[in-house]
């Protein structure tokens, strides 16, 4: 199967690429990016020890380019997007040109190429802000530039249905160790302020929901995908609901002592759940995962622990 991956050097791409490099019937792997974020990490370090990968830089609204490079593929898992956590109301600009209309761009190449299947990453920030749980029966509410961006890519996407195996996957908010990490995401900013500075910042009163899935559990199910046979449709991709309470009492028992900060408690932040229990896992079954066993593993991952409490507070 030869395979393109658009935003392929970014967090999930990095490792969807390793992952998918040592999975068998994968011919090729095309990774096209435009390195926007100034994240060179998936080019170094570890070695990929395969000749099937190769790198086109390309931007999402270049037509030209994207027809070129889906012509001869099998599989597209879009992973390419304009991501700024928390700040998704800042530069609706930027959302709406690569986002909905990059995506849009995508579409059109993908209609008249010879593509079999289709994977759309898209987010459960569709959804808006719900105090119900939501499923892939729950009608979107997108009240940001990002999930209106979003969301709107998802209707370009439905046209591909029938055409080609089109699949739509409202991914939860991403965490864990990757050597391209995105340090904006919430756990992973909350990870690196507990070991390095030894004190979290709290924005609200911290009972604020978010779904999350950790990212060796999206890349394991996205390239299962590649393999299972699954109808078109939308479906939902997270593993755990919580709050940020939830994940300072986590880090307060893997960094005794942390020291936690709250601002703006006056500000009722957005609340939103997902059922875990997606269409999705009827086809891939999922294992539930322990987050203190995760972000155990992932303080394993910093380069150097400082040497006493003491020191938290003097970098």
């Amino acid at each position: 199967m030869r395979n393109l991956i658009t935003g392929g050097a970014g967090y999930i791409g990095t490792e969807l690429v390793y992952r998918l490099a040592d999975t068998q019937g994968v011919e090729s792997i095309t990774i096209y990016d435009n390195l926007s974020r100034g994240n060179y990490n998936l080019f170094l370090g570890k070695k990929i020890e395969t000749p099937k990968i190769n790198f086109v830089h390309g931007e999402m609204l270049d037509s030209r380019k994207l027809r070129q490079v889906v012509k001869d593929k099998d599989a597209v898992i879009h992973l390419a997007a304009k991501v700024t956590t928390p700040f998704a109301n800042l530069d609706g600009h930027i959302f709406e040109q690569v986002n909905h209309w990059g995506t849009a761009e995508l579409v059109y190449a993908l209609e008249e190429s010879s593509v079999q299947q289709f994977v759309f990453v898209s987010s459960t920030a569709v959804y808006g802000n719900s105090k119900d749980l939501a499923d892939e029966n729950t009608e979107p509410n997108p009240d940001s530039f990002y999930s209106i961006s979003k969301h709107r890519a998802e209707q370009h996407v439905q046209r591909l249905s029938g055409k080609m195996n089109t699949l739509i996957i409202r991914l939860g908010n991403v965490y864990g160790y990757s050597k391209s990490m995105r340090y904006d995401a919430a756990i992973n900013k909350l990870m690196f302020d507990a070991h390095f500075t030894g004190r979290i910042t709290i924005n609200g009163t911290g009972s604020q929901h978010r779904s999350f899935i950790h990212i060796d559990n999206v890349t394991y199910m996205l390239s299962r995908l590649l393999r299972t046979k699954i109808p078109d449709g939308i479906y939902n991709l997270t593993d755990k609901n919580l709050s940020i309470l939830d994940i300072s009492d986590v880090l307060q028992q893997i960094y005794p002592g942390l020291e936690s900060f709250f601002i703006n408690q006056n500000y009722a932040s957005h609340d939103l759940r997902v059922n875990r229990n997606s269409k999705l896992l009827s086809y891939i079954p999922m294992a539930e995962t322990d987050l203190v066993h995760e972000l155990r593993s992932f303080k394993e991952q910093f380069s150097f622990y400082l040497s006493s409490t003491d020191d938290l507070f003097v970098i």
